[in-house]
């Protein structure tokens, strides 16, 4: 049995310690087998935009499907990584306070759960691209002081329920504080590399990036449990897609066509509909939900002309945003011309040497890993190839900001100080290049000042 050792992590906070280097991966793998679906809990349901499932289910409800995994074998999927590492880090190894650690003390949740959730799409025939948040829109920061103080509020809550033993409320208010950070990041995006898994580090929103990846043509659809990828313009959207038991529960598809055809919305409509709702960006005015909001917008169309006839007993925030908000949907901070995805062989050594001596993971599991990823790669090398079917266009009835990523030779395109290069994590040399040349970079052209995302292909 494994050794848990108390840490001064918080309070009377209890972390688990594997004994040995061997147990780790196959406590968590067994954590990761057995909490069935992996839905995001309650902090996760408040993202995005409220009450649009609800909304969806009851006025669109033919524009929602059940789909297996499998039925998207061969297509590129962007997915938004930080709504999969908050998963699970609730969920991967997770008994009340008590989570998964490497010897150091470092919670390793967040990479069995990367680990276990790849390989499975792999073996699915799926072509996976993870997609990392960069910096979030100004709009947004009253929101994230929100999530703050409710973590604060949680994690006394937290401490409470310790004292008295109440092991429904310590599991419920645990959850509530959990947090990303950039180790958490950082962790993913280098076993991802050494996995061969192409990952996107966005100008900003994940999601955002994510639905120009597929209004682009480079995915087919984009996997999330945010509502708002849907408002952000992304022609497929697949929920429940990371989830740690795709084998039982189906994947639900999401068509912006089928969604503005059942509610009878142009995009535009449906972008204010998401803001008088309630989204990440604004507040909304008090007393109206989705339900409301959709009466008002069939009736009046637009969000101007709501305000102008709406009645007295409800009170337009004071210097409401929603026009902001609004060019924040139709126009996000994006990188829009980027380089063909790779998908390379998995760094057998690499892994290794990351999972088993740096983070406790059995060696024999993760070479089992590898070995699976060799076998999907080989499985499945005729249909990775195959074309997408043909994307839908556009339907925002805008473009995404001019971000545009250029290949050339260092010192070339980097006339913004955020230009960043191109290559690969592995002794090679660069994906670009022999190993004595200089890397590529990617560097902007002109337009918007944002900062292009990173692409990493090992």
């Amino acid at each position: 049995s494994s050794s848990w050792k108390k840490r001064e992590r918080g309070p009377n906070v209890y972390y688990p310690l594997p004994r040995r280097r061997e147990e780790g991966l196959g406590q968590a793998a067994a954590g990761a087998e057995t909490v069935g679906g992996c839905s995001p809990p309650a902090a996760a349901d408040a993202m995005g935009i409220k009450g649009l499932t609800k909304l969806l289910a009851e006025h669109a409800p033919r524009a929602a499907v059940q789909r297996r995994v499998e039925d998207y074998r061969g297509r590129v999927i962007a997915i938004d990584a930080s709504l999969s590492i908050y998963q699970f880090l609730v969920v991967v190894g997770r008994k009340g306070t008590e989570v998964l650690t490497n010897e150091a003390g470092e919670v390793t949740s967040h990479l069995q759960g990367m680990l276990n959730r790849t390989v499975r799409l792999l073996e699915a025939g799926i072509k996976p691209v993870f997609v990392f948040d960069g910096e979030p829109p100004a709009l947004k920061k009253k929101e994230l002081a929100k999530r703050s103080l409710k973590r604060d509020d949680a994690s006394k809550d937290l401490h409470s329920a310790i004292e008295i033993g109440d092991e429904d409320s310590v599991e419920k208010f645990s959850k509530r504080t959990v947090k990303i950070t950039k180790e958490h990041n950082d962790g993913c995006k280098r076993l991802l590399r050494l996995m061969g898994v192409p990952i996107v580090e966005a100008p900003g929103e994940a999601e955002a990036q994510c639905a120009s990846l597929c209004k682009n043509h480079k995915a087919y659809a984009v996997a999330s449990e945010d509502m708002d990828t849907l408002t952000f313009g992304a022609p497929r959207f697949l929920r429940h897609v990371t989830d740690l038991s795709f084998k039982k529960s189906p994947v639900t598809e999401f068509e912006v066509p089928k969604v503005l055809e059942e509610l009878g919305l142009t995009m535009d409509q449906f972008i204010d509909l998401c803001i008088l709702s309630g989204c990440d960006y604004c507040e909304n005015i008090k007393g109206i939900g989705g339900q409301r909001a959709l009466k008002l917008i069939r009736q009046h169309g637009c969000i101007e002309e709501v305000v102008q006839n709406l009645h007295k007993r409800y009170t337009v925030p004071e210097d409401w945003p929603y026009q902001e908000v609004r060019t924040l949907f139709k126009q996000p901070n994006v990188c829009t011309e980027i380089p063909d995805f790779q998908w390379t062989s998995a760094d057998k050594e690499g892994l290794v040497n990351f999972l088993a001596f740096e983070n406790s993971f059995s060696s024999d599991r993760v070479e089992k890993a590898v070995e699976k990823i060799k076998a999907a790669s080989d499985k499945y090398s005729p249909a990775g190839r195959a074309k997408l079917l043909t994307p839908v266009a556009n339907l925002s009835g805008s473009t995404d900001k001019e971000s545009k990523c250029v290949l050339g030779a260092s010192g070339q395109g980097l006339r913004s100080r955020t230009a960043v290069q191109v290559c690969s994590s592995s002794s090679s040399g660069f994906r670009y290049g022999s190993s004595s040349s200089k890397p590529l970079v990617l560097g902007r052209q002109s337009g918007v000042h944002v900062k292009p995302p990173t692409f990493s292909f090992i």
